[in-house]
């Protein structure tokens, strides 16, 4: 496949620097993405940049993920409005272990392959460098001038409401330029990737390159990603979308993606899904046919959550979105695990018993009524009963002299209560 022209139909191109797509269609060429480790996470901001690292393995060429021990310890001012807060060696050191376990289900690391990803760190050379070595074989080639003429500096040092750029993050742009000169040095890497921000970055280490090695290196960015609505990608009310199931469930994870605009959707499928062109042009056909079914939008999530989960984790999020609309099963909502049960129903009310109660057992009528508040009252509970209108883990209850026990419990802690459709009680044994 050409690696560029895929890009081009998905939208994922917004700078390329001349003659890089010549470079590709000449050799095996590598190619890296810097993945800053403020976190022990990746979330799905980062998934754009992954996305083409995987396209270009795909392509035949050789992905490497940088993780910014380093420049991670400065913070990049490109698109921020103030200091990032520095990290240490240790919480660095976690964070990339994270990340690399991460990146693992998306990029093939341990094949044999000529092409297989890479992942460095570049603490590992920067922390070798003397302030004097580093401003004299780094900074006497690249002129203030230049480094001012960058936007991310341009946009910090005018701007009125702040304090302007200390010069930690003024020197950003030097140090991600000799991460490059690194890699091309080290690993012939002559491509760089990243957003649109990052295209100052990037075309200060190409002139890096080109002015210590007399060599030529390459740049491609792709467009920030945006919502149709202008809200910001991958946001939600509780913060970011997390690739780490222990921050975002999965069950969250595919509600994301599942919930997004028809506009976003189409703009999506081509972004963070392998789909070929034509399936998804078939795609966007049937979803425009009958929209309210929301075609679109179910592959794209089923897409990447497998990608980034699994396929069983998708199909429990599937059965967890049934059980919380309405068609779930009794059996469905048993198999879940804690995780998944407690994302769907987070939110609702919730009431504590003590788990010795369960052992001997209790009426449904006191548990529901009386012990829980669940209902409030015990003829509003017995009007609900006779009027099936009232299920307990996704069962209907009819018979108002149901003894609750232990073996109710879900997960040997839990038990759902529903009054009509949509309320939703759950009851925690303690």
């Amino acid at each position: 496949m050409n690696f560029v022209e895929e890009l081009k139909w998905r939208g994922m191109i917004h700078d390329i620097t001349p003659g890089a797509e010549e470079q590709l269609k000449k050799e095996l060429t590598s190619a890296y993405v810097g993945i800053d480790p403020t976190a022990d996470s990746l979330h799905i901001g980062h998934l754009v940049s992954i996305m083409m690292l995987k396209h270009f393995q795909v392509a035949g060429h050789r992905p490497i993920v940088l993780v910014g021990g380093a420049t991670g310890m400065i913070g990049d001012p490109s698109g921020k409005s103030a200091e990032r807060n520095l990290l240490d060696e240790p919480t660095l050191r976690h964070n990339q272990d994270c990340l690399q376990k991460q990146l693992a289900k998306l990029l093939d690391f341990d094949s044999k392959a000529e092409n297989r990803a890479v992942l460095v760190n570049n603490y590992d050379w920067m922390k070798e460098f003397s302030f004097l070595d580093f401003i004299r074989d780094i900074g006497k080639h690249i002129t203030v001038n230049y480094m001012m003429a960058k936007d991310s500096v341009k946009k910090r040092i005018n701007s009125e409401s702040q304090t302007g750029m200390s010069f930690t993050e003024f020197s950003y742009q030097l140090v991600q330029g000799t991460d490059y000169l690194h890699l091309y040095r080290t690993l012939n890497c002559k491509l760089q990737m990243g957003g649109s921000d990052q295209w100052g970055n990037i075309i200060t280490g190409t002139e890096l390159i080109r002015k210590k090695e007399s060599g030529e290196a390459f740049a491609l960015t792709c467009p920030l990603i945006t919502k149709a609505d202008g809200g910001k990608f991958g946001k939600t009310e509780s913060g970011n979308v997390w690739l780490d199931p222990e921050r975002t469930s999965p069950y969250s994870f595919y509600q994301f993606w599942l919930n997004v605009s028809d506009t976003d959707a189409e703009k999506y499928i081509k972004i963070f899904t392998m789909l070929s062109e034509k399936h998804i042009s078939d795609l966007v056909a049937k979803h425009n046919e009958a929209p309210h079914l929301r075609e679109l939008q179910k592959e794209l999530a089923k897409e990447v959550t497998t990608m980034v989960h699994s396929k069983d984790e998708y199909e429990m999020a599937v059965a967890a979105s049934q059980i919380l609309f309405g068609k779930g099963t009794a059996e469905q909502l048993h198999k879940l695990n804690e995780s998944t049960f407690l994302s769907i129903f987070d939110g609702v009310p919730q009431f504590a018993i003590s788990k010795t109660e369960l052992d001997t057992g209790i009426n449904v009528i006191d548990l529901l009524a009386e012990k829980t508040g669940v209902f409030p009252s015990k003829g509003e509970l017995r009007r609900t009963i006779k009027g099936n209108g009232l299920s307990i883990n996704k069962e209907k209850i009819g018979n108002p002299d149901l003894i609750v026990n232990a073996k109710f419990l879900i997960g040997g802690k839990y038990i759902l209560a529903q009054k009509g459709k949509k309320n939703y009680f759950l009851i925690i044994a303690q």
